[in-house]
């Protein structure tokens, strides 16, 4: 018995961890997930396969420690079980990474080839269509490839099974441009999506299938109901709707984007857990109240489980009519596990079903772990189902006979709670994954998660379903309105004094501690929870007090930005487009509105050269070429001489000697993106640190 050999402070710790286990015995298994996530976090952060072996390892090693010392013991079993779990999310992620290898293209080029249609997105916000090909005369290229084609020069038959004659630049899929921005070469990676780029000329369909797949079918009545939508309503109210009922965001213009994103209702744009539930929702109902019509059914049959079947039945559909998409298909899974509770006759929503919701998931695509939705999606599930479990918080929200002015300011007390609660849960990953965060979302969200459910989403349906006898006008038009009340909700927020809180990259490690407090607080029940508010404050304070990068330099050396005195950005070339602006921004956590480097009174330019002059720990000067023009090698040698750091888009001579750094093509090519902190503590982050040996690393 462990206990009997522990003494003193330590066993008296230990028994009061363990009577705390056994009164928290019930949340347990709620930590199952978290112990995968922990692995495929870890596999994700440890830069190289020495670091992942020496984890699963150690999740043995504390394994089998645990098992045996831990007979009879809650702690130590609880840890075995929790390492166990841990060790299979790493290897897990692992083995998924090495299944998905797929080749890749290795230098950019142009290429005439033949390929068939996998997937066909009309982006018509970005004017383009976006397709996805599996190349079949071109073995030189990889098995799939994404290109881009106007909208006007895309022919008209351009979906998936077609086969198609074009000439594309293609070039690898790019990796982050700087530490912590976003990395689309993870993505294709496990996309098996091998080179990316842009058709020259026209796109010629060669071949048509003779016989349509139920896949080109649901893809084609996708498409077909989208356009049908936009045609009823233009502008705004109709790429919303369209994404709301297929999933095609194409259409939602850059504006609108933002807007929803500041406000933080960017969340309704995608089909995920709302779109799911009123559906299932709905549809249940619906089939409750027609089937409960008739007297032979209602007695005979267990109507509940008949129509939580077909709720069951439509949930699927949709999810696969709206693409499958990950995020769609989780939703899908989740409301699954709720349908079958209630068949069952147990309690519809629990952190048990969350949980379980969460492990399939992980089993079947551990990557999601890492991307935006998977966290934002169960955060805002974890927040409202812990919050409404809480026995004070479900005391407080039950309904009681009461006068209808009380029931109205419960009822709008626990959206303003369930608003807050999930808030606070997504803001993190908000910061994290995008360097920004709507202040104001719970106050939006109290009005468009309502509208967007009971109003917005059955009118639609009714528009939808009329359309089908050509009286469905009038439903339009309501929905039009409605959309519109959306809209401008989202834009008035957005442009809130403060609407928006930008922070510069924040550092996986804070967002892992800030995440740990967060589950730690809603997984537990015993006031022990409250533990979790120190690392949780710790991460918030490291984030709130977050300084920028002072220098920030692009993988190909052609854009340097550092940050003025006064906290604003410079940049090098004036002439960088919007993708490089605002990536650069996003990092700092400013507005993408620049000074040129040029007009700062610090940098002194010419048409060759910059000299800047950063005040940090001491003062580094700076040295930058920014045209191709001829330099004078004297007078390159000695102004590297007297620079600390130079920056290059060319390869500079050997004799090319600053103080501290030569970054130039040579070594950027190596290194990716850097960001410089010369402050308090002077130090240079690069891409290569960040991403270390993945298999997707260059």
């Amino acid at each position: 018995m462990v206990l009997a050999r522990l003494g003193g402070a330590t066993g008296a710790a230990f028994g009061r961890l363990e009577r705390l286990l056994e009164v928290e015995r019930e949340q347990l298994p709620l930590w199952i997930p978290v112990g995968l996530l922990a692995g495929i976090a870890a596999w994700f952060w440890l830069p190289e396969p020495m670091g992942w072996t020496a984890f699963i390892a150690g999740c043995g090693a504390v394994l089998l420690g645990a098992l045996a010392l831990g007979r009879g013991t809650r702690t130590l079993a609880a840890l075995a079980w929790f390492a166990l779990f841990a060790g299979i999310g790493c290897a897990l992620i692992w083995a998924r990474a090495e299944s998905v290898a797929a080749p890749r293209l290795e230098r950019p080029g142009a290429s005439v080839f033949t390929a068939d249609v996998i997937r066909a997105d009309r982006l018509a916000a970005r004017d383009q269509v976006r397709l996805l090909l599996a190349p079949r005369d071109a073995p030189a290229l990889p098995p799939q490839v994404r290109v881009s084609v106007p909208i006007d020069e895309a022919p008209e038959g351009l979906e998936p099974g077609v086969a198609v004659r074009l000439r594309a630049y293609l070039l690898p899929p790019p990796p982050m441009a700087l530490p912590g921005a976003y990395d689309f070469a993870r993505t294709a990676w496990f996309a098996r999506i091998g080179a990316t780029g842009r058709v020259l000329g026209q796109v010629e369909i060669v071949e048509r299938p003779t016989e349509e797949g139920w896949s080109a079918w649901l893809n084609a009545s996708r498409q077909r109901t989208s356009a049908h939508i936009q045609a009823q309503m233009p502008d705004s109210p109709g790429a919303i709707a369209a994404a709301l009922a297929t999933g095609d965001q194409g259409a939602i213009s850059k504006e609108d984007a933002e807007a929803m994103r500041a406000s933080g209702l960017a969340h309704l744009l995608s089909v995920s857990g709302l779109h799911i539930t009123a559906v299932v929702g709905a549809v249940m109902l619906l089939a409750l109240r027609l089937l409960a019509l008739s007297p032979f059914l209602a007695l005979r049959f267990n109507l509940v489980l008949v129509a939580a079947g077909i709720a069951g039945l439509v949930a699927i559909a949709y999810t696969l009519f709206t693409g499958a998409e990950v995020p769609t298909v989780r939703s899908c899974v989740a409301a699954i596990l709720v349908l079958i509770g209630i068949a069952m006759g147990r309690e519809a929503i629990t952190l048990r079903l969350v949980a379980t919701g969460a492990v399939i998931v992980l089993l079947f695509w551990p990557e999601a772990a890492a991307g935006p939705s998977f966290q934002l999606s169960f955060a805002a599930i974890t927040a409202i189902v812990a919050l409404h479990e809480h026995p004070r918080v479900r005391a407080l929200l039950t309904r009681r006979e009461e006068s209808w002015l009380k029931r109205f300011g419960r009822g709008l007390l626990g959206l303003l709670l369930t608003g807050l609660a999930v808030e606070l849960a997504i803001s993190p990953i908000a910061l994290f994954h995008f360097h920004q965060a709507g202040v104001y979302g719970a106050v939006a969200n109290i009005l468009a998660i309502p509208l967007t459910t009971f109003i917005i989403m059955p009118l639609e349906a009714m528009a939808l379903l009329f359309d089908l006898a050509g009286l469905g006008a009038p439903f339009w038009w309501l929905t039009e309105q409605a959309l519109w009340l959306l809209v401008g909700l989202a834009h008035g927020v957005a442009a809130a004094p403060g609407a928006v809180a930008l922070v510069p990259a924040v550092p996986a490690g804070v967002f892992l501690l800030v995440i740990g407090g967060l589950l730690w607080i809603g997984l537990w029940r015993q006031r022990w929870r409250w533990w979790g508010g120190v690392p949780l404050a710790f991460g918030i304070v490291a984030i709130v007090t977050a300084t920028p990068p002072d220098l920030l330099v692009t993988s190909d050396g052609k854009h340097l930005a550092v940050r003025t005195p006064e906290g604003q950005l410079a940049l090098l070339r004036p002439r960088a487009g919007e993708y490089v602006r605002d990536v650069l921004a996003e990092l700092s956590g400013v507005e993408p509105d620049f000074l040129e480097l040029d007009t700062v009174r610090e940098a002194a330019c010419s048409d060759a050269l910059c000299v800047y002059e950063l005040a940090g720990s001491r003062r580094y000067r700076i040295l930058a070429t920014r045209s191709r023009d001829f330099v004078q090698w004297d007078q390159m040698i000695a102004a590297c001489a007297a620079a600390d750091i130079v920056v290059s888009d060319r390869a500079l001579p050997d004799a090319c000697r600053p103080r501290w750094l030569k970054a130039d093509r040579n070594m950027l090519r190596e290194t990716g993106g850097l960001a410089f902190s010369l402050r308090a503590n002077p130090k240079v982050i690069s891409v290569r640190d960040q991403i270390g040996r993945h298999p997707w690393a260059y």
